[in-house]
């Protein structure tokens, strides 16, 4: 009749006995002089994790945990010579009007403006409005900044959303901790979602302008979150095709000038064009 030995799978000599041990994995008895310590991968060395395992419950050490070890960069080239993209890009955005002279110095003006942006740099010809392929569900919520980690996809705690034509105004219940052109995704309202560039008039609000004159309500389902949108070169803030205070300023200057083309400022400083279409 066969019996469960008591010992495990240790075994037990009279003349050279040896101690007996657990693997703290599968709980069998081992002669502790066949169970080794488990060890594994913690950065770029093998450490020992201090646990004793059987040969059946050792693992090879995950070359997933290793860290990659980078190569020295190459040596840069001596006295390279690369395009400016910068200054050789010309597709910009330009306005054109009739032939005309400054009244003050009789010097003729180009007749074709370039546009520029409020940071005084050339518009270019890219998507204006909302942004393309950006889903305000898929914010990364943290990024090297500088060196410095920086988090985002923080909810913010919205109490009340007011708007006048672009301007939308967003109360908070608690300090935001915006700062001017930091940026923001918003879903949920009823209209005027997306991702924003932001301006911080107190603690508790900030305000944004959408590409087109909006009325947004809160619902059930409104999330406003802190974001980091990458901008096309030269631009501090996501593009806007025109704010508010943009087109009021466009109005008025229709109003007060009859003819066609461009008119020039009161104190001589330049010249508005207007573009037609």
């Amino acid at each position: 009749m066969s019996y469960a030995s008591r010992s495990g799978r240790a075994k037990t000599s009279a003349t050279r006995p040896q101690a007996f041990a657990v693997c703290q994995r599968c709980g069998q008895w081992y002669n502790r002089a066949s169970l080794k310590f488990q060890f594994d991968w913690r950065g770029p060395k093998i450490e020992n994790l201090y646990i004793l395992v059987c040969g059946h419950c050792y693992d090879k050490p995950q070359e997933q945990l290793r860290a990659i070890t980078l190569p020295a960069d190459p040596v840069p080239i001596f006295y390279p010579s690369v395009e400016d993209f910068a200054n050789a890009e010309s597709d910009y955005r330009a306005v054109a009007f009739a032939p005309a002279t400054d009244p003050r110095t009789g010097l003729p003006i180009p007749s074709h403006d370039l546009r520029t942006t409020t940071e005084c740099l050339n518009r270019t010809t890219i998507p204006y409005g909302d942004p393309i392929g950006l889903d305000a569900n898929s914010v990364m919520p943290l990024q090297i900044n500088n060196g410095i980690p920086t988090h985002y996809d923080i909810v913010l705690p919205v109490l009340s959303v007011f708007s006048y034509d672009c301007l939308v105004t967003v109360t908070c219940s608690a300090v935001h901790n915006l700062q001017a052109n930091q940026q923001v995704a918003v879903a949920g309202m009823t209209n005027g979602n997306g991702f924003y560039s932001v301006a911080v008039p107190t603690a508790t609000v900030f305000t944004f302008e959408t590409a087109q004159p909006c009325s947004p309500t809160l619902t059930n389902t409104t999330r406003m979150v802190t974001t980091n949108v990458g901008l096309p070169l030269g631009y501090l803030d996501i593009p806007l095709p025109y704010g508010y205070a943009i087109q009021q300023v466009i109005q008025d200057a229709i109003e007060l000038e009859s003819g066609a083309g461009g008119f020039e400022l009161e104190d001589g400083s330049g010249v508005i064009s207007l573009e037609g279409g």
